[in-house]
């Protein structure tokens, strides 16, 4: 499952499914703290979906205006737009836009891990049991760690065995850390999750 074409269609499937979960949720849960370091659940979804409003020109306009600094312009970004109307959001997750976006340099490979992970940031707190298909939370795991995905977060993996409990997938060798695919892609990712999602030394 590495095809371009096949990748888009999960990307795309990611985001319409996270639009549908979030639809329904109220006003009180799209302001509850997701898994990102002081962002609610409207500040995750106003900067995943950021390509769906800034064109190339404005992006780099505003990013310009950041000194090139990507860390504060999604800070800004998500401030701001997060008080969009959760309407507007949630339209911008089905848009064309999103589903067929990627990263710069980052493919679709990027853009399923992206998406992937701040659903999770978004769903994991609003105690939502949504669970990510198989064969994609496998391509995030993979990405994440052969692919070397953990050196963008500061999480290292090495002397470690990761085993999702859900999945028949593992990596590496060493003291071992286990639960559900979501999880551990979560805690390579540095989150911080509820007690007892995972079993084992932290990373």
């Amino acid at each position: 499952m590495t095809d371009d074409a096949v990748l888009q269609r999960a990307v795309a499937n990611e985001f319409s499914d996270l639009a549908d979960l979030l639809d329904g949720i109220s006003d009180a849960e799209w302001d509850t703290p997701s898994l990102c370091e002081g962002w609610r659940i409207r500040e995750v979804v106003a900067h995943v979906t950021m390509a769906a409003r800034y064109s190339d020109e404005r992006f780099m306009t505003r990013l310009r205006e950041c000194e090139f600094d990507f860390t504060r312009l999604s800070n800004e970004i998500a401030r701001s737009d997060g008080e969009l109307a959760t309407s507007d959001l949630v339209a911008d997750l089905r848009s064309d836009t999103m589903r067929g976006w990627t990263p710069p340099g980052g493919g679709y490979h990027g853009a399923l891990n992206h998406v992937v992970i701040h659903g999770l940031d978004v769903t994991v707190p609003l105690g939502v049991p949504r669970r990510v298909p198989e064969e994609t939370i496998r391509i995030v795991l993979n990405d994440l760690t052969a692919g070397g995905g953990h050196s963008n977060f500061g999480v290292n993996i090495e002397g470690r065995r990761l085993r999702a409990t859900d999945l028949g997938w593992s990596y590496g060798s060493g003291a071992e850390l286990c639960g559900a695919g979501e999880d551990l892609a979560l805690t390579i990712c540095g989150r911080t999750l509820p007690a007892g999602r995972v079993e084992g030394d932290p990373l």
